[in-house]
């Protein structure tokens, strides 16, 4: 089968999975994974769109770069109507993670970073997941506050539906991997910034992630740890010191930032291990609980596939028992 035969089916999935988010949840369509059923899609918007959004041009695509059907690696562009996909644990302990993906702002990452994580966290550790298809900046949109929106809006829609999912609103937190470790800590540490107009009740909710976990995240905006791509497509080719500045995280860490978990490996060319040491010195800086793992080898984007042989595959389990002194402090 030639390539765009095998593309066009999967463009085809994708216009099919938008047109079910307007009406409110949905099964997302051929996003389910062995063991765990078919996950349930939720739009973050009543609408579809964000208030004052446009749809782009261009409709979503999804585009499969794996030959294994074991080993899925998808990924998603023009994300218009952001959604979130819940992957439910049999037994769920009350916790739940706003999984955001990487793909250095410019595609959002659907398998390594997100659905692989369902059997560590999902089957074995009882969390549940809810991954977010968030919009990208660029692609013909000027908002670069966008992603910020949507992982405000996602937070706040699980924290107001919790019991529907089984979760404990005081146990809801973010788990970001590259260019989505950089969004996770924009929201940890812009979470009561606004940048969208309150649309509804679930807005009333609080944005502020109880903990969050920022896996080989990209941190720095302004220094020689910088990881181009990602500063490129958020602000732009050329951006002022003072933009490059305010979007270095590392930066504008708050005494009521989330507890933090870094997770980095020494080997990573493509996102610096200085941005994780970075982030933990202003972190610890500002007396916000925090830990930081760095393993010697492992490079970058891992996830949980790429760490055979490796002490880096420990990590799944690491979070985990982090998470759990997390939320054990946050019940009554």
């Amino acid at each position: 089968m030639s390539p765009s035969n095998v593309l066009k089916p999967l463009l085809l999935l994708a216009l099919a999975a938008v047109s079910g988010l307007a009406g409110g949840p949905a099964r997302a369509a051929g996003e389910a994974e062995p063991g765990v059923g078919s996950p349930d899609r939720v739009a973050l918007w009543p609408d579809g769109l964000a208030p004052g959004d446009k749809p782009l041009s261009e409709p979503m695509r999804l585009v499969e770069r794996s030959a294994d059907p074991a080993l899925p690696d998808r990924y998603l562009t023009h994300v218009s109507e952001p959604y979130l996909v819940v992957y439910r644990p049999r037994r769920p302990n009350g916790t739940a993670l706003l999984v955001i993906p990487g793909g250095g702002y410019q595609r959002v990452v659907l398998d390594k970073e997100g659905s692989a994580l369902v059997p560590a966290f999902v089957e074995q550790g009882g969390v549940t997941l809810f991954v977010l298809r968030y919009r990208l900046p660029g692609e013909g949109r000027d908002d670069r506050e966008a992603a910020l929106a949507d992982a405000q809006r996602a937070l706040r829609l699980i924290r107001h539906r919790a019991g529907e999912w089984s979760v404990d609103p005081r146990r809801v937190g973010t788990i970001g991997f590259s260019a989505g470790g950089h969004l996770a800590a924009r929201l940890g540490n812009g979470f009561d910034q606004p940048v969208y107009p309150a649309t509804d009740a679930i807005d009333g909710e609080s944005a502020r992630p109880d903990f969050q976990l920022l896996v080989y995240p990209v941190i720095d905006m302004a220094g020689p740890d910088t990881h181009p791509g990602s500063r490129e497509r958020l602000l732009g080719p050329h951006p002022a010191p003072e933009l490059q500045q305010r979007y270095s995280m590392q930066t504008q860490v708050r005494t009521d930032t989330p507890p933090t978990f870094l997770l980095h490996a020494a080997d990573d060319d493509a996102v610096p291990v200085g941005n994780s040491l970075s982030m933990f010195r202003s972190l610890r800086e500002a007396g916000v609980d925090t830990e930081l793992h760095v393993f010697p080898h492992g490079g970058h984007g891992f996830g949980t596939r790429g760490t055979t042989g490796l002490t880096t595959a420990a990590w799944p389990r690491l979070a985990l028992d982090w998470i759990a002194t997390q939320t054990v402090e946050a019940a009554p």
